[in-house]
């Protein structure tokens, strides 16, 4: 393989140490900054043609990870969210049983008859594309014509290659995760109603799993992955200088600030894990308030009397609800 060819796979360190993503939904664009170790397990992930699996507390950015590798990567990016009713095979594929149903109707109501129904229903004809058929198969699930082209705020061309985030996959059933071990370990699925198998055409996608450890995955499930373990540094002098380079990525305030923020949410962190008060406050909810201060607090005002209002929301969350 050309050395041009192995450096556009990979994410370079050198080039890629951050990236700009797009603001969505009325909030500032982000600047990730990404760490090593995340290249790595991004670039190793993409070399051996497994998922990664990310793992770690709420609000330290595994989502995130996954959006600015793709970015990274210039890939298309499509992201599905687990929640406790999904199965397996709504990350491959659905059916459309209820356009079939109107369609029926219709031709019925127009008088077409029982074999020109049956003909012009085939079930086949309303599958809908799940993530990963996307990431398989873009062309393919385009071609379907029965779900919108995924949105690509980041400018990702699928032709560079797909990102596919399963997020937060420990919300689901065991069924979930046990499911997707055939299509995730031979790149490809057969659909129902559907003759050919969707199997992964072009650069195989890059699929990326986060965990917030709320129930153990299968064995079988995470042998099958790479996994990076995503935490907070623990040392208070690390942890405050991890804070304050990620706020000046993402504000203009300044550091005396930043600095002050950091050391009210590991004081509200510590608290809260001495209490047992969990989600514990992390980088999303220190990011969340620096925005606060910049948007809410003239250049010439008082930011730390908003900040120790502004924290009772944000750091000590868990707290109001332990308390009821």
């Amino acid at each position: 393989m050309r050395e041009s060819d192995t450096a556009s796979r990979f994410i370079q360190g050198d080039a890629a140490h951050s990236v700009t993503l797009t603001a969505l939904a009325g909030r500032p664009a982000i600047q990730h900054l990404f760490q090593p170790e995340h290249i790595d397990a991004i670039n190793f992930a993409i070399a051996c043609g497994r998922p990664v699996l990310l793992t770690g507390e709420t609000g330290v950015g595994k989502t995130q990870l996954a959006r600015a590798a793709a970015k990274a990567l210039k890939r298309a990016y499509v992201r599905y969210t687990v929640d406790a009713r999904s199965e397996s095979r709504d990350l491959l594929w659905k059916f459309d049983a209820v356009a079939r149903l109107a369609d029926a109707q219709i031709a019925s109501a127009l008088g077409a008859s029982k074999q020109a129904i049956q003909s012009a229903l085939a079930a086949g004809d309303y599958l809908v594309p799940g993530p990963l058929w996307w990431g398989f198969d873009w062309a393919g699930a385009e071609a379907l014509g029965r779900a919108e082209r995924p949105h690509q705020a980041d400018s990702g061309d699928p032709c560079n290659g797909v990102v596919v985030l399963i997020d937060e996959i420990d919300k689901g059933e065991l069924e979930v995760p046990q499911g997707l071990l055939e299509a995730l370990g031979d790149g490809g699925f057969q659909p129902e109603h559907r003759a050919m198998r969707v199997h992964a055409t072009g650069t195989p996608p890059l699929v990326i799993l986060t965990s917030n450890g709320e129930k153990a995955l299968p064995d079988a499930f995470v042998r099958r992955c790479l996994v990076l373990n995503i935490e907070l540094p623990t040392d208070e002098a690390r942890l405050t200088g991890f804070l304050v380079e990620r706020g000046a990525a993402h504000t203009s305030l300044k550091e005396s600030i930043m600095r002050a923020a950091a050391k009210q949410l590991i004081a509200d962190r510590n608290a809260a894990a001495e209490a047992g008060w969990l989600p514990l406050p992390g980088l999303a909810e220190y990011i969340d308030l620096l925005n606060v201060l910049e948007q809410s607090v003239p250049e010439d005002g008082d930011h730390l009397e908003v900040l120790d209002r502004a924290s009772e929301y944000l750091f000590r969350k868990a707290k109001v609800l332990a308390r009821g």
